[in-house]
């Protein structure tokens, strides 16, 4: 049998569901979702297995227009992630149509596009009307030469399989890149860091999550096969601490338990959660926060 193994860029505008499509793609959390834009700041891979074929997904963050140092380095991760794939998935939303943004990324792809295949999935259809879809699908093939279109719902799982047997079939004859039971390349370290900052960022409205950072400190085996893990997060001022931190300790319990429920359930064992939060009122300049989430803080330099 002939295996295929290679990279498929998801990219898009924030909130455009590519966390959802490639949890959905792989069968497992492995990248986090909110209803909060700029939520994936690392290159975060999920491997999916389709017949004799390994894809790997890179779920790159959503391209924006970048402000501050952070966006810069958020935006540079995407269209570096795409750079480096075999085939890019350009993700647009069915009923927020063509706006600036993905104006600007089909302007990209011009360039990034050339020599790959470069698929459209268009996402939510079940929030329009099937010939507005069809009309935003010839307008998107009249401005870019897509290989092919794909209409799907990444959170309710429709077209996904077409999609993902498609990708299957497209990639590069070759061994697989990764074993058969990995499905991120991320560490876990990295993966619980990301699961307690995702609870945060739902727990907490307006512009603190974006202010904020979770890092796992340690992480300690156990002869019992539990593991001990214990994060910081960073906020850049006292007040910052003090929303985190809840009235009596009440909100960084309840993102405490909530993080560790949901790492519980994704390793398999008991986990030990303790959670910290310092004052860093500089840390969106440092550059280990960066290496930490997998960004390149050079990238982040206007």
């Amino acid at each position: 049998m002939t295996t295929r193994a290679g990279f498929v860029a998801l990219i898009g505008e924030p909130n455009a569901g590519k966390s959802t499509l490639t949890n959905q793609m792989v069968g497992a959390k492995v990248s986090i979702v909110t209803h909060k834009v700029q939520t994936t700041r690392a290159r975060i891979r999920g491997v999916a297995l389709e017949g004799e074929s390994q894809i790997v997904f890179v779920d790159t963050p959503g391209l924006f227009r970048p402000r501050r140092r952070l966006d810069r380095a958020m935006v540079a991760a995407a269209w570096g992630g795409a750079a480096d794939a075999d085939i890019i998935v350009l993700m647009i939303e069915a009923h927020r149509g063509v706006t600036k943004g993905v104006e600007t990324i089909l302007e990209g792809l011009e360039e990034i596009g050339q020599g790959r295949k470069v698929a459209l999935a268009i996402n939510k259809i079940d929030r329009v009307k099937s010939e507005d879809l069809l009309a935003l699908a010839k307008n998107l093939n009249e401005r870019f030469d897509f290989v092919e279109t794909f209409m799907i719902s990444a959170e309710k799982g429709h077209g996904c399989d077409t999609l993902k047997a498609w990708l299957a079939g497209q990639l590069p004859e070759g061994p697989w890149l990764y074993p058969e039971d990995q499905i991120a390349d991320l560490p876990m370290r990295m993966i619980a860091a990301e699961i307690t900052r995702e609870k945060l960022t739902l727990r907490l409205h307006q512009e603190l999550p974006y202010q904020m950072t979770v890092e796992t400190e340690s992480w300690e085996e156990r002869k019992d096969g539990s593991a001990r893990v214990d994060q910081m997060i960073y906020v850049m001022r006292d007040g910052h601490k003090g929303i985190v931190l809840g009235n009596k300790g009440e909100t960084i319990k309840a993102v405490s338990k909530a993080s560790r429920e949901e790492l519980e359930e994704f390793m398999g064992r008991r986990i030990h959660l303790f959670l910290q939060v310092k004052v860093r009122p500089n840390w969106l300049e440092e550059k280990e926060r960066y290496s930490e989430m997998g960004l390149d803080f050079r990238d982040g330099n206007a």
